[in-house]
């Protein structure tokens, strides 16, 4: 396979190519080697008042004993036996073509080029993609091929959570569009086995107008400022803000949301709740994605807020907020709204990442002449990434916990492996 990392350029060509058609990818989950045995899963329900939670590890059981499991990677025969040579080849070709500059800056160039407006070549640029890099990333254009995609994996061993792959909304027209392929996604989980499928991952983005998003976020970070400011739309929540979150986004006092733009983000709310009470009838938590820090504490709200709401039976958490590594502010905030969630009896998931704006997070800081919020080196974003998994999985062992572990990189995988079997979590 290719030694050098796909080239983040790879990706945004992958998101214009995936706009022109609604798409979904599927992501197999960090540790599971061997195929699982069903689960029964505790159905989800909306709990207006919340008990205290006392969540345990749910993942799936295997004849291995945890204690004798080891994160082995090098076994590489084992690992893609049900992979043909011919798939390795080519994903071996195109994880190195990706990782080249070069390769990157010219697939960005075509896709954003003029050409693309002939059709004969937008014809034959899209189905040059669809075959390569496309079909490499991505489970498939439509429900049909991603499901079979998700068997495929399953009969590999694997589990998957389906990603509709959207763009953001810009009107509400686009917002309700994005959300009827959302229930699609969700109810298409209903006709395969139920452990195929474990989480559905969902954009607020694509329910939501990012300009909407960036005016909550800066209100909401107005109010971190000044106490004495009233939103009068604010539903209950979780903290969003840690005392060392960056505020400069937002550098004076915004104006209060508009009565259009109140209607608006009820309409959106609106969104999400179909959405909760869908993923609660397909008994499919939701994974929540996460974005720039401009807009990420709207996304946060959101989140906090649908968690607060509907909640799972025997307090299996129905939402799971994403949190980024690569923040600086992000293991206090992870404590902050872990220990507020407790305190209020809310059972809420984390999915833990790295981080994908790191380029613009920093040109944006460094315009405003502000330190970024990105960690200063890559090593502090690993630990960082390390310290949340950590924290998180003692939550787990103490019964009040739920979290996904979503990343790339093996060491972070062994020590968080070795961290869940020195708790005596099964898998």
């Amino acid at each position: 396979m290719a030694s050098r990392s796909v080239h983040p350029k790879v990706i945004r060509n992958l998101r214009r190519l995936n706009s022109s058609a609604p798409s979904i990818t599927v992501v197999p989950p960090l540790i599971n080697p061997g195929r699982p045995e069903k689960v029964a899963k505790r159905p989800l329900q909306p709990t207006p008042t919340p008990s205290p939670p006392t969540t345990t590890a749910d993942s799936a059981s295997t004849s291995t004993n945890s204690s004798d499991f080891q994160l082995e990677l090098d076994d590489t025969k084992r690992l893609f036996s049900s992979v043909s040579t011919p798939k390795l080849i080519k994903s071996a070709s195109m994880l190195k073509i990706s990782s080249y500059d070069r390769a990157a800056d010219f697939g960005l160039w075509i896709m954003t080029s003029g050409l693309m407006n002939n059709p004969m070549v937008r014809k034959l640029v899209l189905a040059a993609t669809e075959h390569t890099f496309y079909s490499h990333f991505c489970a498939g254009k439509d429900l049909e091929k991603a499901s079979r995609t998700v068997e495929k994996l399953w009969d590999s061993g694997l589990g998957a959570m389906l990603d509709y792959g959207l763009e953001h909304a810009t009107d509400n027209e686009s917002c309700d569009r994005n959300l009827q392929e959302f229930l699609r996604t969700i109810n298409s989980t209903k006709s395969v086995d139920s452990c195929q499928v474990s989480f559905v991952v969902v954009k607020i983005t694509a329910i939501c107008p990012p300009s909407l998003l960036r005016r909550v976020s800066d209100l909401l970070r107005w109010e971190q400022k000044d106490k004495s400011l009233h939103l009068p739309w604010k539903l209950k929540n979780l903290p969003v803000f840690s005392e060392s979150s960056p505020l400069y986004h937002t550098m004076t006092r915004p104006p209060p949301l508009s009565r259009e733009e109140e209607h608006d983000l009820e309409l959106a709310y609106e969104r999400l709740d179909k959405i909760c009470k869908n993923s609660i009838e397909a008994n499919k938590p939701l994974l929540i994605d996460a974005e720039d820090t401009a807009i990420q504490p709207a996304i946060d709200y959101f989140s906090y807020s649908a968690a607060i709401k509907y909640t799972g039976k025997e307090d299996d958490p129905l939402i799971f907020n994403t949190i980024q590594a690569y923040l600086k502010d992000a293991k206090e905030r992870l404590v902050i709204a872990k220990k507020a969630a407790d305190k209020m009896g809310v059972p809420v998931g984390f999915k833990l990442v790295r981080g994908a704006y790191m380029s613009s997070e920093k040109q944006f800081a460094a315009s405003l002449g502000v330190k970024s919020p990105i960690h200063d080196d890559i090593q502090k974003t690993h630990n960082c990434f390390d310290d949340c998994a950590e924290f998180l999985l003692e939550e787990v062992a103490r019964g009040s916990g739920s979290v996904v572990l979503a990343t790339h990189n093996i060491e972070s995988g062994r020590k968080a492996a070795s961290k869940a079997i020195s708790l005596g979590l099964e898998r």
